[in-house]
């Protein structure tokens, strides 16, 4: 498999199955797409503002809730196998992305594995074991939390880093050199982790370091 990154928004998603795995993935979709949940029953847990239709959903129904929720991916999670793959199969066949959570290891064309995933907005980073093991991605992802504290603080300091330079025409190379520096500086990042920096202020200083050339 290719991980890829899918933007949701204004996209649906049909998840069949109202247990906790039906509640987590609808959480996580929620926080873009439209979200339809179709159960018979509702654990107890947060569906992150799902919608819950409450509908026994046996083999035969389900090509009419694709055609109801028209979704741009389906998720199978109940703990009926047959209703399982006919989730699956007709989002195949409708060219629909899938995400099966009954299935391990090998997956079909199509189908999509959900990764733990660790953000600090704009910067997202995710851990996949290709549904092998759910549990190892957890660790992993657990793990990766602190290192990436104040990335997002990075990403954006160094976009407007990156702007500032392209927009007084500094050499393209010397551009690059620049950056990178900021981005591999410990004092760079110790300050953006306090969330005082002042990003003007903050440039500056890094150019009085690694560039005092072009400080303004």
């Amino acid at each position: 498999m290719i991980p890829l990154y899918h933007d949701f928004t204004g996209e649906r998603v049909l998840v069949v199955g109202g247990g906790s795995v039906g509640a987590r993935k609808a959480r996580r979709f929620a926080t873009e797409a439209d979200v339809v949940v179709v159960s018979p029953g509702f654990a107890d847990a947060d569906f992150g503002g799902a919608e819950r239709v409450r509908s026994e959903v046996v083999p035969d129904d389900v090509p009419g809730w694709f055609d109801r929720v028209d979704p741009a991916l389906a998720v199978a999670a109940t703990d009926d196998a047959a209703v399982n793959a006919r989730v699956e199969s007709e989002a195949s066949a409708r060219d629909v992305l899938v995400n099966r959570t009954d299935t391990h290891g090998e997956r079909d064309p199509g189908s999509v594995v959900v990764p733990a995933t660790v953000r600090d907005d704009p910067v997202v980073v995710s851990v996949a074991t290709g549904g092998a093991s759910p549990a190892l991605s957890k660790y992993l992802r657990e793990r990766i939390e602190d290192d990436i504290a104040g990335a997002g603080a990075m990403a954006e300091l160094t976009g407007a880093l990156r702007d500032d330079l392209q927009g007084r025409g500094v050499d393209p190379e010397r551009r690059r050199d620049v950056v990178r520096a900021v981005v591999r500086s410990p004092d760079v990042w110790t300050t953006l982790r306090t969330g005082n920096a002042k990003p003007r202020q903050l440039i500056d200083d890094v150019l009085a370091d690694v560039a005092p050339e072009l400080v303004k």
